[in-house]
C-alpha cells in the first residue's frame, strides 16, 4: 500500500499581540504533519516553542528519519521511538491517531475510551499587558466564567485588582510563566486569598520550584513548565497540587493520557492547555480536557484565521469541530 508524509510550516497572524512574562508574538508558527496510506489521510500539528529550544526548522529537520520511515511502511508505534516529548512528536503522534481513527472507522474517543465533550467550559486569556488594557479585555470577557491573568513581576497585584474589578462574576487562573520569587508570592499571598482564584500556574521558574515546599497557598499551585511527561510527577508532591497537560509538551496524545492517568493516581489536580495554535491542535486536547477540572484551550481564539470546519469560543465555552474534522472516521 502506498504510503506518503508530508510536513509543512504554518504561520497564523494573531488578530492582537500576545504578551507574556517572557516575550510577545504576533504570529503562531506551528508545524504539520500529513500522513496517507492508502486513501487514509491523518493530520497533526506541533507547536515550537522556544522555551525548549525549539524552532520550525528544528521540528521538521527532527521529523525526517520519522516520515521516512513511515514511507518505507515501518510499523506505525516504531516511529515515534526516537522521539523526545515535544511538538515534533506530538505533531506525527497526533496524526497517527488520526489516521487510525479513518483507517478503523473507530473515533480516538471510542479508542482510548477519553470521551471528547461537544462542549466544556474554557479559560479566556487575559495577555499581560498595562492594567488599564487589562481590564478592558477583562471587560469584554466579563461573562466568561474562567478567566486566565497574564502577569509578570512588575506590579502584579495592579494587574490582578484591575481585572478582578472588570470582571466580577469570574473565577481566576493566574499565570506569571515563571516570573516570580517565593518572596513575590508570599507578598500576594493575601491578595490572592481574598480573590476568587481558581488555580496559580508556575509562578516561580521550573528549576527553582522547590522554594514551593513549605508554601501555604491560597489555592492549588498548578505545574506547567515543571511538567512535561508523566516521569515528572513524583517530583512534583510537595510543592503543586495541580498539572498543566499539554500535548506539545507530552509529545502527543499517548504521553498525555499515560500523564493523566498517573497525575490522578497520585492524587493531583488537572488542567488541559495548550500553546497558541490553531483548532487542529485543540481537538485532539480534547480528549484530555473532558478528564480535567480546568480547560486552557484557547488558543485558536487569538488566531485572525482558523480552519473552518474548528472549533469555537463563545462566551467563555469552547465547543468541539465539526464531525470528522480530526479522530474520526468521516
Amino acid at each position: 500500500m502506498l504510503c506518503t508524509a508530508t510536513v509543512r510550516r504554518q504561520r497564523w497572524p494573531l488578530k492582537a499581540p500576545f504578551r507574556i512574562s517572557r516575550g510577545v508574538k504576533t504570529a503562531a508558527e506551528t508545524v504539520i504533519v500529513q500522513l496517507r496510506r492508502g486513501e487514509a489521510c491523518g493530520r497533526g500539528e506541533g507547536t515550537p516553542y522556544p522555551r525548549y529550544g525549539e524552532s520550525c526548522d528544528g521540528v521538521i529537520a527532527e521529523l525526517a528519519p520519522a516520515l521516512a520511515a513511515f514511507e518505507a511502511g515501518a510499523p506505525d508505534e516504531s516511529l515515534l521511538a526516537d522521539l523526545p516529548p515535544g511538538a515534533a512528536r506530538n505533531a506525527i503522534d497526533c496524526a497517527l491517531w488520526d489516521l487510525e481513527a479513518r483507517e478503523s472507522g473507530r473515533s480516538v474517543a471510542q479508542m482510548t475510551g477519553l470521551r471528547r465533550p461537544v462542549s466544556v467550559v474554557c479559560a479566556v486569556t487575559i495577555s499581560l499587558d498595562t492594567p488599564q488594557v487589562m481590564a478592558a479585555a477583562a471587560r469584554a470577557s466579563a461573562a466568561a466564567p474562567l478567566i486566565k491573568i497574564k502577569l509578570d513581576a512588575e506590579d502584579p497585584a495592579e494587574r490582578l485588582r484591575a481585572v478582578a474589578e472588570a470582571a466580577p462574576h469570574a473565577r481566576f487562573i493566574v499565570d506569571p510563566n515563571e516570573s516570580w520569587t517565593r518572596s513575590i508570592l508570599d507578598q500576594l499571598r493575601p491578595l490572592l486569598a481574598s480573590l476568587p482564584i481558581a488555580l496559580i500556574e508556575q509562578p516561580l521558574p521550573a528549576d527553582q520550584d522547590g522554594a514551593l515546599e513549605g508554601f501555604d497557598p491560597p489555592a492549588p499551585v498548578c505545574a506547567d513548565e515543571s511538567l512535561h511527561t508523566a516521569a515528572d510527577l513524583p517530583g512534583l508532591r510537595g510543592r503543586y497540587q495541580a498539572v498543566n497537560i499539554k500535548l506539545d509538551k507530552a509529545g502527543g496524545l499517548s504521553e498525555a493520557m499515560a500523564t493523566l492517568r498517573a497525575a490522578r493516581a497520585m492524587g493531583f489536580g488537572v488542567m488541559t492547555g495548550c500553546m497558541v495554535a490553531s483548532s487542529l491542535a485543540i481537538a485532539p486536547a480534547l480528549h484530555i480536557a473532558g478528564a480535567s477540572d480546568f480547560v486552557d484551550l484557547d488558543g485558536p481564539w487569538w488566531l485572525a484565521g482558523d480552519w473552518p470546519a474548528g472549533v469555537r469560543l463563545d462566551g467563555g465555552v469552547i465547543h468541539a469541530p465539526a464531525v470528522g474534522f480530526w479522530g474520526e472516521p468521516g
